[in-house]
């Protein structure tokens, strides 16, 4: 969960570290640090916060000539072992001062190794595993007179747990030794220099070039341009396959957004046109990964989605569309539950596996239970050349484009879009759908883009809403069918960015329990568009009325039952009742943006959490 990056050229490598670190933040932020190598020796900076504490730390300490070097490798960290501090920022040296290590994932055995060190007489200043993994290789090394690259490789093949690294040795800064096991690593090519990163996004400025190191590889770089990959079990050399990004650099930058997460949730018309441009033509849906396997799709006796965080949220949705139009028995599961029990999965059953960066740790351990049961495994991801998209037996992406934002909006609504066209699919190939249903929903599919653009225009109402609320510490979101995982994701976002706590229920359970929190000082916000259960949605919220909590309502344009009861409501186009989770969720991105913002918060970096969790 952490950002890495690292530079072997001719260009000075400070300037293209300290500006990678900065685009890399949204990965990890409690602390960062970098180390610049010339002849013979190093400068190493550290500090507890952001990049740009670095930066000032390294402003008021530093010379000039000292930030020279062509030789660099940086790290933006979100803690797992030790507190963020200065101490335990990286990298990471030895207990001789000649390897300096970054590092990303967790080192399991880390302990018992540390243990085995100590008795050899080193020392350890931090409370990390990665300074464990840094001196590990410094004791084979030296040990067995090895060069630096076979004692990483052995030392690799000694580790328990997930890494992707870099390491430079001092007395040789024209060589980087890198390699990767579940956290993801992209090597950027060009001529004369290589650009290490933990994604291609710090060096689409240098080239487009790009090898994406797969599990149990390394690699060595040299100055001289050469690259040496090989396995790290066996030693047994590899032939690259570089592939060519394909990226637009507006998509990274703010574009004259105060915040990323608020130019995404601002993107999400043209992020669902991406999605469904190639694959929805009036009535004709095509998806070749359903195509070419078609028979797997009709003949499936059960659905199991996994996913994690917002992609979860999505799952649910999936289930309720998956079951209607295809009346295909669905489960959903939590990646990181799913990996640790015995689920029941046969050779018949379909696995769809769901993540934004195609990287998350839980979901892609549940990929690897769900082939080594023998079922179909379909994945859906964002990412172009992610260990999920590698992996899978077939899938589809969201072209949603990067997301930066750490609160996911775009990816969750690209995430439905793509679970929508799926369950008319296959619902239209198993003959479990009617002809006119299917038509009238391709058509409205279709519409929602310019619906989303419309919703969207809502900006003085939440702001309204977000002043009168923005001090209180608690929200109850409600929905009801398929809107009841959008009132989950409402509540998720909030608590996520504005640090509010915040439920989601679904809205007839409320009476079982959490009735009991309401009162003035309470907002509800529900989700009460008409529906097949509109009256009992009208019913809840006369219950809520009754003992005097604050209803925020999401309605219908010209809805007039519920703008009777609501203190507010916030009107989204008329849709069908399937595909309103499209809409009625923006305005719940929207009011989560509104409460951070006014409550002083970072949207794009909040406390305790990263964008891509490739850590257990």
């Amino acid at each position: 969960m952490c950002g890495i990056i690292g530079y072997l050229g001719y260009r000075e490598a400070y300037p293209i570290i300290i500006n990678g670190l900065k685009k890399l933040e949204y990965r990890g932020y409690d602390s960062s640090g970098i180390a610049i190598f010339y002849d013979g020796g190093y400068n190493l900076y550290k500090t507890i916060g952001s990049v740009y504490e670095l930066e000032k730390k390294i402003s008021y300490n530093i010379k000039i000539d000292e930030k020279k070097g062509t030789t660099g490798i940086g790290h933006t960290r979100w803690a797992t072992h030790g507190i963020p501090n200065d101490i335990n920022a990286h990298p990471h040296v030895s207990n001789s001062n000649e390897l300096i290590l970054i590092h990303n994932g967790i080192i399991e055995n880390y302990h018992a190794i540390k243990i085995f060190l100590s008795k050899k007489g080193f020392i350890f200043n931090s409370k990390t595993d990665t300074e464990v993994l840094v001196n590990l290789i410094e004791y084979i090394k030296n040990e067995n007179q090895l060069s630096l690259e076979e004692a990483v490789r052995i030392s690799l093949n000694e580790i328990i747990g997930a890494y992707s690294i870099a390491i430079v040795e001092k007395s040789h800064p024209e060589r980087i030794v890198i390699a990767k096991l579940g956290s993801p690593l992209a090597l950027g090519i060009n001529d004369k220099e290589f650009f290490i990163a933990s994604d291609p996004i710090p060096f689409l400025n240098y080239t487009r070039n790009v090898l994406d190191l797969k599990d149990g590889e390394m690699a060595i770089l040299k100055r001289n341009h050469e690259l040496d990959l090989r396995k790290i079990t066996n030693n047994h050399k590899l032939s690259p396959s570089i592939r060519e990004l394909h990226i637009n650099l507006k998509q990274i930058e703010k574009g004259g957004y105060k915040y990323f997460m608020l130019k995404e949730i601002h993107e999400q018309p043209k992020t669902i046109f991406d999605t469904l441009r190639g694959r929805l033509s009036n009535e004709l849906i095509c998806i070749e990964g359903i195509e070419s396997n078609i028979d797997r799709f009709i003949n499936a006796k059960s659905i199991t989605i996994v996913a994690c965080g917002t992609s979860w949220h999505a799952s649910l949705i999936g289930e309720y569309l998956l079951e209607d139009f295809a009346k295909v028995p669905v489960e959903v599961e939590y990646a990181s539950e799913f990996r640790y029990r015995n689920p029941i999965i046969e050779e018949q059953d379909i696995v769809i596996v769901i993540s934004q960066s195609g990287e998350t740790a839980d979901t892609i351990a549940a990929l690897k239970l769900a082939k080594a049961k023998g079922a179909f495994v379909f994945g859906i991801c964002n990412v172009v050349g992610s260990f999920l998209a590698r992996n899978v037996d077939a899938g589809m992406y969201t072209h949603a484009g990067p997301e930066i934002g750490v609160a996911s909006t775009k990816s969750f609504t690209a995430q439905i879009t793509v679970l929508f066209l799926l369950a008319l699919k296959i619902g239209k190939q198993r003959s479990k759908i009617t002809h006119d249903r299917y038509k009238l929903l391709c058509k409205e599919l279709g519409s929602i883009p310019e619906k989303v653009r419309i919703t969207l225009k809502i900006d003085n109402i939440i702001d309204t809403i977000s002043r009168n609320y923005h001090n209180v510490e608690n929200f109850i979101y409600l929905g009801r069918g398929i809107n009841f995982p959008v009132a989950l994701e409402g509540a998720l976002k909030l608590k996520e960015i504005s640090y509010i706590h915040a439920e989601g229920y679904p809205a007839a359970e409320m009476k079982h329990g959490p009735i009991a929190l309401i009162d003035e000082k309470m907002p509800v916000v529900i989700i009460a568009t008409q529906n097949s259960v509109y009256e009992k949605i009208i019913g809840n919220i006369q219950e809520i009325k009754a003992r005097k909590g604050k209803i925020i309502a999401i309605v219908n344009k010209g809805d007039f039952q519920v703008s009777m009861l609501a203190d507010h409501i916030i009107e989204i186009p008329t849709i069908s009742e399937e595909l309103s989770p499209l809409l009625t969720v923006l305005p719940l991105q929207l009011l989560a943006y509104k409460l951070a913002y006014i409550r002083g918060k970072n949207v794009d970096q909040p406390r305790n959490l990263a964008k891509s969790v490739t850590v257990e």
